[in-house]
């Protein structure tokens, strides 16, 4: 990373035109004459589409405009100081100093790392003002090399964890050391006694830029303090836990992230100070302050202990314990559910791909009923477990329609229909207990979870499992700020968090939300029904609408139920009603899939990764596979997966498509489905209508010329 940038990458003074998309366009220029990128349309396109997503611009005059680009051939950085600053989205105006930074679009390890070295030297004064003071390009390579690249032979100062060191090099403005902290037990009046110190966690949702500026923030506003702070950046670029050592001997802590803290347990007892990332990056001698001045107070919030319970030490009470979610309503409430979802995402995958298996094992007749040889009550797996084992297996007659007609694979089918099965029912528990997690930490687990048992249980679903994980968190973080006598602590987190908690939730769960939930999905269904044979494309199309609308909620379940118990009755307009509702619920997964393949750029890293695998969940029927994209912009990808959903379920219809599976996606196309021309076709043509309108809503960047921007942390390289 020596040559990241070269002085034919620096602009000084320049006037680059009157917005930023401008100056966009200009650096965009400067690479590609520098040799590092192909095309600076290409990289403008790929820096407009970042930009679309969050503004960059930053206090103190500063922008990051940023991305990953297949048009860039190695990492590089850009610099513009302009004549007239010009706006970039920051909240106290315009930005005159510019940082273009572009990387190859494999390039994402070498990209975090500059911009987290990058990020912890612009939060610090002296390295901008030498910058703005810089007479001549090679001034400014030799000064932000320095930065980037410390093990360089540039001579120019190296801005460390809290500390620089000001080694002049020739035509350049030195960076002035911050004064170095006070003797134990001198200095200001707040500063704490001898041997007292702070620790602090920083982190931003995607843990880039401000993550590292608020921490280095922190650091300096301690050495102006005379109070040592070592913090512990939680970052996209890795990690390092501070020492449980330092911990212990700390005597405060100060949490400025607008995300959950990563074991944050490790903190319990004491004193804390929660906030934003950004008032870390702004406030952050004031927060000093306060951690200090909270050290000797008794009524100080205090970190809460692992279980859950309030926090150590006479007079202690819990703070935010949980995950310290910060922010506004709409914040936290957006962290929990992604939280929830990143962690049911497993459960759907394991479960709905051994479910396929299993119909491409043993047929799709194991999820059907089964009465024969005096059997009742059950489908053809429960009759073939109930009644053969592996040492003893199924005949002929039972076999016909799993794979090869052979009665092992039959029962191999089966067991693993039935164990994808049991994962696929931890979905919603798992689901609505994570939720609980992101907002009470550990005390919301046990609660969230029979909520989301009990949501799955009377039919409240997907929606239900939402509601009663938000509902089991707010209670359980509530029980954990309770102050309670010494001797009732230690039953806190073992029996009075759990019992109550699940208690209250259970019942409120039960009586007020379950119920009602349940009867809108019986109500869906019987208005499914009066449509059935009046007109079967309007039905194709209502089909579409719902199993695309929630992704596996009650909507979608209703229409799934509608079409499966219409599955008992073996009649021609049932196997399409199944036809209908099987391929319009791949379609969201699949769409996404294909969108995040043919335009990567507008999506983030942990999006693209989703959008490999739900290439096979979306073949494998499992819409869940959309919901980390639905969760994350719900306004431009639930109607866009909706319209491909209603395409598809209108051509399945028109094509006569039928379905003698309840499952299975593509697996059981070969020998479950009637017009197998139709069904290609009309689920291909729904997928790139919906891969369409995600690509243009998520692409759409100027509303009347002006750039969109979202107000919010610098975001995803």
């Amino acid at each position: 990373m020596a040559d990241i940038i070269t002085a034919e990458l620096v602009a000084l003074d320049a006037s680059f035109g009157q917005t930023k998309d401008d100056v966009i366009v200009a650096l965009a220029q400067l690479v590609v004459d520098a040799g590092r990128a192909t095309s600076p349309d290409g990289l403008a396109r790929d820096v407009f589409a970042r930009e679309a997503k969050s503004a960059t611009g930053m206090n103190g005059g500063l922008a990051i405009p940023h991305c990953r680009s297949e048009h860039v051939t190695e990492a590089t950085l850009g610099f513009a100081r302009l004549a007239e600053p010009i706006d970039f989205g920051a909240k106290d105006g315009p930005a005159d100093l510019v940082f273009l930074i572009a990387a190859p679009a494999a390039g994402d390890q070498e990209h975090l790392k500059l911009l987290t070295k990058l990020a912890r030297a612009l939060v610090r004064k002296e390295f901008t003002d030498a910058l703005r003071g810089a007479t001549t390009r090679d001034d400014v390579v030799t000064l932000i090399s320095g930065v980037v690249s410390p093990k360089g032979s540039t001579g120019a100062a190296v801005v460390s964890s809290g500390t620089t060191t000001p080694v002049a090099a020739a035509g350049t403005q030195a960076i002035a050391a911050p004064a170095a902290p006070p003797a134990a037990g001198g200095g200001p009046s707040s500063a704490p006694a001898a041997g007292r110190y702070l620790v602090a966690v920083t982190a931003c949702p995607t843990g880039i830029a401000h993550t590292y500026m608020a921490a280095e923030a922190l650091e300096a506003a301690g050495v102006k303090a005379g109070v040592a702070v070592h913090v512990e950046p939680q970052g996209s670029a890795g990690a390092e836990p501070l020492d449980p050592a330092i911990i212990r001997g700390a005597s405060a802590v100060i949490f400025a992230t607008d995300v959950g803290v990563r074991n944050k347990a490790r903190f319990a007892g004491l004193p804390e100070i929660t906030t934003s990332v950004k008032s870390g990056i702004h406030d952050a001698d004031k927060l000093v302050a306060r951690a200090v001045a909270a050290i000797d107070d008794p009524d100080a919030p205090r970190v809460a202990a692992a279980s859950g319970g309030a926090g150590e030490g006479p007079g202690a009470r819990a703070g935010s314990g949980g995950s310290g979610l910060t922010g506004g309503i709409f914040t936290k409430l957006r962290t929990a559910l992604l939280t929830g979802v990143s962690y049911m995402i497993p459960f759907v995958a394991a479960g709905g791909l051994l479910i396929a298996l299993g119909f491409l094992l043993g047929g799709y007749e194991v999820a059907l009923a089964y009465t024969g040889h005096g059997f009742t009550g059950g489908n053809l797996s429960s009759y073939v477990l109930a009644n053969y084992k592996i040492t003893d297996l199924p005949p002929g007659n039972l076999s016909q329609h799993s794979l090869f007609g052979s009665g092992l694979l039959l029962y191999l089918g089966v067991v693993i229909f039935t164990i994808g099965g049991w994962a696929f029912a931890f979905l919603i528990p798992a689901l609505a207990g994570y939720i609980a997690f992101a907002i009470a930490d550990r005390p919301g687990i046990a609660p969230g979870f029979v909520a989301g048992y009990i949501a799955s249980q009377t039919g409240a679903g997907f929606i239900g499992g939402i509601a009663g994980g938000l509902l089991a968190g707010v209670v359980a973080h509530w029980f954990t700020q309770l102050r309670v006598p010494r001797f009732v602590r230690g039953l806190m987190p073992v029996v009075i968090i759990p019992l109550f908690t699940t208690l209250t939730v259970g019942l409120l769960m039960y009586i007020l939300l379950a119920k009602p939930l349940s009867w809108i999905t019986t109500q869906l269904g019987h208005a499914l029904n009066d449509m059935n044979g009046a007109s079967a494309i309007l039905l194709g199309i209502v089909l579409g609408l719902m199993m695309c609308f929630d992704l596996g909620g009650p909507v979608n379940k209703a229409a799934y139920l509608f079409a499966t118990a219409g599955l008992s009755a073996q009649t021609t307009a049932d196997f399409r009603v199944m036809a209908a509702v099987m391929l319009t619920g791949m379609v969201p997964p699949l769409a996404l899939a294909l969108a995040t393949t043919v335009r990567p750029r507008l999506f983030t890293e942990p999006e693209i990764e989703n959008g490999r695998a739900a290439w096979l969940l979306g073949a494998s029927f499992i819409s869940e596979g959309a919901i980390p994209f639905a969760a994350a912009d719900p306004l431009r990808i639930i109607p866009a997966v909706m319209a491909g959903g209603a395409v598809t379920g209108a051509l399945s219809e028109l094509f006569h498509v039928g379905l003698h599976a309840p499952h299975g996606g593509v697996f059981v196309a070969p020998f479950a489905v009637d017009n197998r021309l139709g069904f290609v076709i009309a689920l291909a043509v729904g997928t790139v209508v919906a891969a369409a309108l995600v690509i243009i809503l998520k692409g759409l960047r100027r509303v009347d010329d002006q750039v969109v921007i979202t107000e919010g942390d610098l975001v995803n390289a």
